[in-house]
């Protein structure tokens, strides 16, 4: 053989052997759909938060870091992460969980709700505010309301186990409805974290929520944390997601503003079986209603958890693809 075919021969088993490598590199993650950066206001009740008796587990170490934005924005760009929806934990200052209540709750609140949009407003393009309320708190609608017309302000994280709501206490469910139905008119997102302190929590409180809460919303996008459970894959997750499918499966026309993000859903040590039947329900909701979220910063780094840990679910490499690009609308 001539030196120039060796060398084009060559040229021919490189092509060979680094087309698959280069067609397996996962596309970039738009949106990670599901992130946290605590306010000053906040930090500062962590310690006593965390020591209270009304706590029903240990804090997170990686719970109470005080990172700053520029923490997450430094992991977003090792990991390709183009934007982050930045959620407040001002919800925290209006738990039932903090004992004794705090006297400044409110106070508070609106301070944590004004540092994570003045945080977006310095960082447009990447970080998106999402403000939160306790929904059974007295000035949860009038924290609403005034995020209405603030234009970086373009979310609402409602998180019921820390609210201490239930689901099955028809009250709650009144006071959850005139959250929706302010945050709709608000066009506020609509991002909740679901799952309640119900020990037998599952497809009985999801029926309700699909019956009774979210019609409410209208056409505001609705983003259900962790695919319906806290993170993780336990029983009462499992029951969940299996109750959206009942619902779901087979009627995409139905709830079209409906989505799951995947914040800690799985981690490096779920095993095969568990990603395989995660795969399997997710098609059966619909996998074009699941999002990226990482649950930052109990994810640790992104880029392990979005181009390593991510990319072992079974999808196919149209799905995965989808599921990374994938953004769900703000107003």
């Amino acid at each position: 053989m001539s030196v120039e075919g060796i060398v084009m021969a060559g040229a021919a088993w490189v092509a060979l052997l680094a087309g698959p490598a280069l067609a397996q590199t996962p596309a970039s993650v738009r949106t990670d759909h599901h992130v946290h950066v605590h306010s000053p206001a906040i930090l500062e009740i962590l310690p006593a938060y965390c020591s209270s008796p009304g706590r029903i587990a240990a804090c997170d170490p990686a719970f109470l870091q005080p990172l700053t934005p520029d923490d997450l924005l430094a992991d977003m760009d090792k990991a390709g992460v183009q934007t982050a929806w930045m959620m407040s934990t001002a919800y925290l200052a209006e738990s039932p969980m903090m004992v004794p209540p705090l006297s400044d709750a409110a106070t508070r609140v609106h301070a944590a709700n004004a540092f994570t949009v003045a945080t977006a407003a310095a960082h447009p393009g990447r970080l998106v505010a999402f403000v939160s309320v306790n929904p059974l708190a007295p000035d949860a609608l009038s924290e609403i309301e005034a995020w209405k017309d603030q234009p970086f302000a373009k979310g609402l994280k409602l998180h019921l186990t820390n609210s201490g709501v239930d689901l099955r206490n028809p009250d709650h469910v009144r006071a959850l409805v005139a959250i929706f139905d302010a945050a709709s008119d608000a066009r506020l997102t609509i991002l909740i974290h679901m799952r309640t302190r119900a020990e037998d929590y599952g497809a009985r409180d999801v029926r309700i929520f699909l019956e009774q809460v979210l019609p409410h919303a209208r056409s505001v996008p609705v983003v259900i944390a962790h695919a319906g459970g806290w993170g993780g894959l336990d029983a009462n997750t499992w029951d969940a997601m299996e109750g959206f499918r009942r619902s779901l499966d087979g009627h995409p026309d139905r709830a079209p503003n409906l989505f799951f993000d995947l914040a800690q859903v799985f981690h490096a040590d779920t095993s095969p079986g568990d990603r395989a039947r995660l795969v399997e329900v997710m098609r059966g909701i619909g996998v074009d209603r699941f999002v990226p979220g990482s649950d930052w910063p109990f994810s640790r780094n992104l880029d392990g958890y979005f181009n390593d840990d991510m990319e072992r679910l079974p999808l196919s490499a149209a799905e995965a693809t989808r599921l990374r690009q994938r953004s769900v609308p703000v107003r």
